[in-house]
């Protein structure tokens, strides 16, 4: 059997429809010739830049994103293998305005536009991962990536962006399988890197259904560039698309996820300068606490008195202030820092299972029409521990029904497609969290030397006898239900295109945190709301090729914490619910008879975000602004290019009243005397130069990518192809005034592929030049812990297609 190859596919349609063009002539200057230059085009595209369907991702209606009045990237299956994309960090290759600062070396969510984005799954929002565990985006068909809102089909969002993962499934472009297809692959790579993969899809009949399944596997078992970090992990993927005769059609099917590797981690600790540019740490322990029960850890008792673990932090107020557990007073003095040490332990762990589902049943019914029931489930459990202090254990659950009737309309020159509908959303979720007592102290640990019993804090993991030791300090059970009813019309009158949307929410939310020191309101909190969200676009279509537009969107979204519940304090003062707005102008651009797309794009967008680590966290506002460019270029049949690049700026709106950890510099402190524990601000307001807006410095400035692949024709021994890519990441910093500076970067990667038959061998090879960065902490601990670039790495992968 023989593996599907839409190039191919779309070579021998080309032909047949230039023999049937021959043969009548009257046809030749028609629509028929237009169509086989577009099929043509797309037969070059070798290394899948270009989009082979429409997509549904930025309005819900069926629409080219390349036609779509908003900044959108899609990533196929394909891209994603020419270019090496393993996690969604990737995506800053081939995705302008896509960055993300380290959320402690987890990449489960996407940067966009200076704010974290939200993960969706088949046009469903997922539950929270915002560096819970690793994305898993190897069974996916293709990824779209939008700068912006979620359509209102889609529900609550906010403005900043998300990614929408679509599986690998037995239907292509609305055809069902010719026949039996599959393939199998084997990773090796440095690191002692070993993935193994399988795929297989068939056509299926079932009395009078037809249709096709596919399924997909994944188990990866391997060590990392970090030592001590071991990422481990399975993804099972299956789907099932039935035609069910007079019009009825189904899809359903799901993906299981498991992991054990994703363990969180700063990186490096104890920031200066120095260490930045040279690599010179501070090493030294303090002695002055002891592990007097000998378990290996530090508990409360050992720290201070419950509930304030007073000995390790300290309140910074503006002057120096240090003491004996502060300094350290055992092998004080300098090393140069090996680049694969992180902030690890051998206590340190993370676990993860998800479960997501999906149900289609679909009607069409005549000219243009349609009926769709969707349903959608997912699910979250999560247990992890990182030993300077922070335990956490997540089990959350959404599901959403929702409904939608698709129809045409024509009214004098104006013809419209229109989808109307409604939706139905709930969330049941338990977060539990420790960090409230202050039990954290990330720059205690000499990581030059390793875990001592001295710098790993207790957890509620561990059981101690007696009650001694950490609880559960935030305990939070959480349930909220959205119901809404949504509208969303394509109009177009000759070359103008208008788009308009909106949707009417009803919101109950319900939470209570019984956390033995959870700093929160007392007592079940409840609340309802009412929230009207809109978007509007309006773009001309030049003869030339040209498409100028324009955007507005106002949107909405639930202030869910990691664990995507949402805390008392929020539900008792009216901020769980917050609104989002964007205004985007720009041009997309199809020329040399479609072989040259892209679109320039610029933004003005204010939303919101979660900030602070002891509760009740607060909500921060964010403004942002920015230029996007993407181009994607078929410059032969075998040659092509792909440019993403932007320039923006991210401001936190003051005051920032968030409770924040600061680095010692910021107190006054010289490191030996500081880095035994911690110093914190209750108002990041209150520090120099913090009282107004401030710059997020955590988010490169700019961000450019310019790629190039290469792909030989066919020869008797089979064919080859390369890519080779650089992408520039600007300057970083820290948040605090003076913070740490971290330089601009280039890295270099490149992949090269042979075939033969059924046989593919591909390497890879990441930072080719070894280029030595950093990429900045998020959240809290920001500005103490700064996670160094990853060095080359190599990778090979022999593929076998059946």
């Amino acid at each position: 059997m023989k593996a599907r190859s839409m190039s191919s596919q779309r070579i021998l349609l080309s032909a047949s429809l230039l023999a049937l063009a021959a043969a009548s002539p009257a046809l030749a200057g028609g629509q028929l010739s237009d169509r086989v230059d577009a099929v043509v085009i797309v037969a070059r595209d070798k290394a899948g830049l270009l989009e082979k369907q429409p997509s549904q991702t930025v309005f819900g209606i069926d629409k080219p994103l390349i036609e779509t009045p908003r900044s959108a990237s899609l990533v196929s299956d394909l891209t994603l293998e020419r270019y090496g994309v393993l996690t969604l960090d990737g995506a800053t290759k081939v995705a302008p305005g896509t960055h993300t600062a380290s959320f402690y070396g987890v990449p489960g969510s996407l940067n966009i536009r200076g704010t974290l984005a939200e993960n969706y799954f088949r046009g469903f929002k997922r539950v929270e991962n915002r560096g819970t565990y690793s994305t898993p985006i190897g069974g996916a068909a293709r990824i779209e990536i939008l700068r912006g809102p979620p359509t209102p089909v889609y529900g609550a969002g906010k403005v900043g962006g998300l990614v929408n993962f679509i599986p690998k499934s037995a239907r292509d472009e609305g055809r069902f399988l010719a026949g039996p297809e599959g393939e199998v692959t084997a990773t090796v790579g440095s690191y002692n890197k070993k993935l193994l993969t399988a795929q297989f899809g068939a056509p299926v009949s079932l009395g009078g259904a037809e249709g096709g399944v596919y399924v997909y596997g994944e188990a990866e078992d391997s060590h990392s560039f970090y030592k001590g970090v071991y990422p481990r992990h399975q993804t099972l993927e299956l789907s099932a698309d039935f035609d069910l005769g007079e019009g009825w059609s189904t899809a359903f099917g799901g993906m299981l996820f498991r992991s054990k590797g994703d363990v969180q981690t700063p990186g490096w600790n104890r920031l200066t300068q120095d260490l930045i540019d040279n690599r010179t740490y501070i090493t030294g322990r303090d002695t002055t606490l002891k592990d007097a029960d000998g378990n290996g850890r530090l508990t409360p008792n050992e720290v201070g008195f419950y509930p304030f673990a007073s000995a390790l932090y300290i309140p910074y107020y503006g002057f120096f202030s240090t003491d004996a557990v502060h300094t350290l007073d055992v092998g004080v003095e300098t090393t140069k820092l090996d680049r694969r040490t992180v902030y690890i332990s051998p206590a340190d762990f993370s676990k993860t299972d998800t479960q997501t589902l999906y149900f289609d049943l679909a009607k069409d019914l005549g000219e243009d029409r349609a009926l769709k029931l969707q349903l959608f489930h997912d699910r979250q459990d999560n247990k992890r521990y990182v030993s300077y202090g922070y335990p956490s254990a997540i089990d959350a659950k959404v599901s959403e029904v929702r409904l939608t009737y698709a129809f045409p309309t024509t009214l004098g020159a104006a013809s419209a497609r229109t989808l109307v509908g409604g939706s139905h959303r709930w969330f049941e979720g338990r977060r539990r969290e420790s960090y409230n007592s202050g039990m954290i102290a990330l720059d205690r640990r000499d990581i030059s030397f390793g875990a001592t019993p001295t710098d790993i804090i207790d957890s509620p993991f561990d059981d101690e006898p007696g009650g001694v030791g950490l609880k559960w300090e935030n305990d939070n059970r959480s349930t909220w239900k959205q119901t809404g009813v949504f509208v969303t019309s394509d109009i177009d009158i000759g070359r103008l295109n208008l788009i308009l949307g909106g949707r009417w929410d009803r919101y109950s939310v319900e939470s209570q945190d019984t956390g033995f020191l959870s700093y929160t309101v007392t007592g079940r909190k409840t609340a309802d709301r009412n929230k009207a969200t809109w978007n509007a676009s309006l773009t001309y279509k030049l003869p030339i090729g040209l498409m100028p537009y324009a955007s507005y969107a106002k949107a909405a979204a639930l202030e869910m914490s990691q664990g995507g519940d949402i805390a008392p304090g929020l539900v008792a003062d009216g901020s769980w619910l917050s609104s989002s707005d964007l205004a985007e102008a720009g041009v997309k651009f199809q020329l040399l008879r479609g072989t040259l797309i892209g679109s320039l794009a610029a933004y003005r967008q204010n939303r919101t975000q979660i900030t602070g680590a002891i509760a009740p966290p607060t909500v921060q506002g964010t403004r942002a602004k920015g230029v996007e460019l993407e181009v994607r270029w078929l410059a032969s049949e075998r040659l092509s290019f792909t440019f993403a690049g932007n320039s923006q700026r991210t401001t936190i709106k003051g005051p920032d009243t968030s409770f924040q950890y600061i680095p010692a510099y910021t107190a006054g402190v010289p490191g030996p005397q500081a880095y035994g524990g911690s110093y914190v601000v209750w108002s990041f307001a209150g520090l120099p130069g913090r009282s107004g807006d401030y710059a997020y410095t955590l988010t490169p400035k700019s961000v450019l990518s310019l790629y190039g692949t290469y792909t030989s024709k066919g020869y008797d021994w089979g064919k080859a192809g390369a890519t080779v890519g650089v992408s520039h990441v600007g300057r970083t910093a820290g948040t605090v005034q003076n913070a740490v500076r971290y330089p601009a970067y280039e890295v270099v990667n490149a992949s090269a592929f042979v075939s033969q038959g059924p046989y593919t061998l591909s390497v890879n090879v990441d930072n080719l030049f070894d280029t030595f960065y950093f990429t900045p902490d998020a959240d809290t601990y920001a500005n103490l812990g700064a996670l160094p670039g990853k060095g080359r790495e190599w990778r090979a992968t022999l593929k076998r297609t059946f």
